[in-house]
């Protein structure tokens, strides 16, 4: 692979402490980060300012589920493509649309809330799933749960954008 792992250790679980991924950040931030370089040669603020970005790209993908479990999976060389279905059932996609169809008639913010709440729980099961299929190195599990999370990320975005007043 043409890319630098973003993974802590050599260890490549998809389970993360987020408290000591926070810290981590956070010490290497110390290190490397702009402010720090103001009174530094250009070579140096380069540097600097190339690898800040590459600590908080890493530290974005490793925190959130769904980045770490593409990620992950992009380790092992399983990519998914954009935009792709992949394999998924006409119950599950239903069931998508249902809820898509549901947040779009919701015009209170309890009701916008509710959902919120439901895909919460989805998603936190998904996550639960997602580490499970790691955990047996089921790729092909992993590829099926992490594109049902993308749509429930697409409809937290939605839920956002509703909860913004106008």
């Amino acid at each position: 692979m043409n890319f630098i792992s973003r993974f802590p250790s050599s260890k490549r679980s998809f389970n993360v402490d987020t408290a000591k991924l926070q810290h981590r950040y956070q010490q290497l931030q110390r290190l490397v980060h702009p402010d720090f370089f103001g009174q530094r040669s250009q070579t140096e603020k380069d540097f600097s300012e190339k690898h800040s970005t590459l600590v908080n790209d890493a530290y974005k993908t490793l925190l959130a589920p769904l980045s770490r479990g593409l990620y992950l999976l992009k380790l092992h060389g399983v990519e998914i493509p954009e935009g792709t279905d992949y394999k998924m059932d006409n119950q599950f996609l239903m069931e998508i649309m249902d809820i898509n169809e549901k947040l779009a008639e919701a015009q209170s913010e309890a009701a916008i809330i509710e959902f919120e709440s439901i895909v919460r729980a989805k998603q936190e099961e998904l996550t639960d799933n997602l580490s499970r299929a790691f955990e047996q190195d089921d790729f092909e599990k992993a590829k099926e749960i992490l594109t049902k999370m993308r749509y429930f990320s697409n409809i937290e975005e939605k839920i956002k954008l509703k909860m913004i007043p106008l």
